[in-house]
């Protein structure tokens, strides 16, 4: 074992209530075993960050099982194989992996897919080119469905899936509003990424600017937040309109005991979805995992063209995860999140 590697890995140490912080992870280091016939060995070069991961941290029935006190945290990884018994993968190999917040892992090999460096940057695989990208991709191929001079508003339009879901948006013939954080986010996604209108939520006067950007109201509404933008959106949605629900990240740090507060607007909510005939969905990525060809060739194109552009937030070093993921939840990120684990 004396020429094994050594991976550091970061673990849930406790589960946060209400808002996290770093004490509920723990960084632990573990030499590795040898590898059985089959396996793989990694070494994480990026690691995804994402909103989803906080409800990883609950133990609370979900669409996926919780990280267990102690396990590594979960996340989307790029890495390169390091040795192999495993006949599909040779040393050198760039893969995408579902590893986690750790610098090596061992793999059956079931998952992986092997990337192409020369194709595009290895990064975007965890972002524009990865579940982010398809996230924003399938939620309006299926659920949003636009038509040529609809107006979609999308929130958090300068992250990773709001971003994609308003130039895709653009492409397919829309008009497109994006709701962002402070005016830096919201002069890069209206002049760099061609959104026809930028509103900022931290506005005094969010709710009117909104109202005056979609003057004949909401066609398609691409939920990411939730709370106070929410509010705002809803009475502007027009009969018939979708909302493709993909985050509530203004909720994820609320205590359990006191979801049921906002009940009260129940009522309301379901007599405009009766009486405007509103499609409110909402759906996981993997529901739709085999229009993942039409993605990847159609995106890549997009990409190629000028039409599809990206921005990358990269933290340098596994330890400085938890800080960052910290940091995502108070939308202090500017696009894609991702942590450079190792150089490539």
């Amino acid at each position: 074992m004396a020429n094994q590697p050594v991976t550091t890995r970061i673990v849930l140490a406790s589960r946060p209530v209400g808002k996290p912080g770093a004490a509920n992870f723990r960084l632990e280091r573990e030499t590795l075993r040898d590898l059985d016939e089959g396996e793989v060995l990694l070494q994480i070069l990026y690691l995804s960050l994402d909103p989803y991961m906080r409800g990883r941290m609950d133990d609370a029935k979900s669409y996926a099982a919780p990280v267990e006190i102690g396990g590594v945290m979960e996340g989307g990884t790029v890495a390169r194989v390091v040795k192999s018994r495993n006949m599909e993968f040779t040393p050198g190999d760039i893969v995408l992996s579902h590893s986690g917040w750790q610098s090596h892992a061992i793999s059956n090999g079931a998952g992986l897919r092997k990337l192409d460096p020369n194709a595009a940057p290895i990064s975007t695989a965890l972002g524009i080119l990865g579940m982010p990208g398809f996230t924003a991709y399938a939620g309006l191929r299926n659920i949003a469905r636009p038509k040529a001079g609809e107006t979609l508003v999308v929130a958090a339009a300068s992250g990773a899936v709001g971003s994609a879901v308003g130039q895709i948006g653009k492409i397919f013939g829309a008009r497109v509003v994006g709701i962002a954080g402070g005016p830096d986010k919201c002069r890069y996604i209206h002049d760099e990424l061609g959104f026809d209108a930028a509103i900022d939520h931290r506005a005094d006067d969010f709710q009117a600017r909104l109202a005056s950007a979609c003057p004949n109201g909401i066609d398609i509404y691409f939920e990411n937040v939730g709370g106070h933008v929410w509010n705002a959106v809803f009475p502007l949605l027009n009969d018939f309109a979708r909302v493709p629900i993909c985050g509530l990240i203004a909720h994820y740090n609320e205590d359990p005991s006191t979801s049921s507060r906002g009940s009260e607007q129940l009522p309301t909510v379901m007599r405009a979805i009766l009486r405007k005939s509103l499609t409110i969905r909402g759906f996981i990525q993997r529901e739709f995992t085999d229009q993942r060809p039409d993605f990847y060739r159609e995106a890549g194109k997009w990409i190629a063209e000028g039409r599809l552009r990206y921005k990358e937030d990269i933290v340098d070093g596994l330890e400085n995860a938890p800080e960052a993921f910290l940091g995502l939840l108070e939308g202090q990120n500017f696009g894609k999140l991702i942590v450079r684990v190792a150089q490539n």
